[in-house]
């Protein structure tokens, strides 16, 4: 069957559409999406404005297009952060709905993790035996572990890149004292969950997803996007400790410059370069191994195993 997957996130609005098979992987068919920047289009009151509104309904319309013209049969919706807090999230839920007929599922912030946690767990299977899952969103961090398909700690932090940024970072290049407020901010609220992450047990692998992160993995030397999904990539702490700095120095402009950071993502990088840098000191990991499949995939996945062989 043909699926499509729609995914209203902080940054980014994306439909997946992929071929699937039970006892299969999916096979990704066309790629559709549009950095909405949804979290940037709230103001006052946590309240998402009616541009942002506008060129939600807007995009989610273009994706229904895109879906029925390439012979999609289901197509699963949902949203993360920037629609779960925003205190006129139902609101804008209801107007999609009526505007397009698309009803938006939200994801708590453990169902994020769980579903990460499952495509990880898939894309490298048991023999990587326990496994501890980071992901840096626009709005916030899940990080997972566990020895199963479900994880058994799954924690959501409000530390996502794209947040991080418009409140300790308003400036280019960035001043000190904002970037001392952000790291111990950062560094408190990861520290309230060490505890529970550590009990879990210590994991055989540690694994990266998220484009952020795959981004700074880019920067510090990974292989290109070019070179397929299957290239081994990784992201060492060393390597945060030497471009925290430089990003610190940049402007977001002089970023793009950087192999595989996007014009849309560049302003947030060093927010969550600094996010990475926290959780690999506060858990104690030297290495971060770098998934392809993420969110998105955990879904498609939870559906596939319920097709009918």
């Amino acid at each position: 069957m043909r699926l499509g997957v729609l995914d209203v996130g902080s940054n980014t609005a994306h439909l997946l559409v992929v071929d699937a098979h039970h006892g299969a992987a999916p096979i990704p068919a066309h790629s559709h999406k549009s950095q909405l920047r949804l979290a940037e289009h709230i103001g006052v009151g946590e309240i998402i404005e009616r541009t942002g509104i506008d060129e939600l309904v807007e995009f989610i319309a273009s994706a229904q297009q895109v879906a029925e013209d390439l012979g999609v049969t289901e197509m699963m919706s949902f949203a993360t952060s920037a629609i779960r807090e925003a205190t006129n999230g139902d609101d804008v839920l209801r107007e999609v709905r009526e505007r397009t007929g698309v009803d938006l599922r939200v994801l708590s912030g453990d169902d994020e993790a769980r579903h990460t946690f499952l495509a990880v767990r898939r894309w490298y299977g048991w023999s990587a035996g326990r496994l501890l899952v980071i992901d840096i969103g626009g709005g916030s961090l899940e990080i997972a572990v566990g020895a199963d398909e479900a994880p058994d700690v799954a924690v959501s932090l409000p530390l996502g890149a794209g947040r991080l940024t418009r409140a300790f970072l308003p400036t280019e290049p960035c001043d000190p004292e904002q970037l001392k407020a952000l790291r111990r901010h950062t560094r408190a609220t990861i520290a309230e969950v060490t505890g529970r992450i550590a009990r879990a047990g210590r994991p055989r692998d540690v694994v990266a997803t998220s484009k952020t992160l795959r981004s700074l993995a880019r920067i510090a030397g990974a292989a290109p996007s070019s070179d397929g999904p299957f290239a081994r990539r990784h992201l060492d702490r060393s390597d945060l400790h030497v471009w925290v700095p430089k990003l610190a120095e940049m402007t977001s402009i002089e970023r793009e410059a950087l192999p595989g950071v996007s014009p849309g993502r560049s302003h947030q990088l060093l927010a969550g370069a600094i996010v990475a840098e926290s959780v690999m000191d506060l858990l104690d990991l030297s290495r971060l191994q770098i998934c392809p499949w993420a969110l998105r995939e955990g879904v498609i996945l939870e559906r596939i195993d319920r097709i009918d062989p």
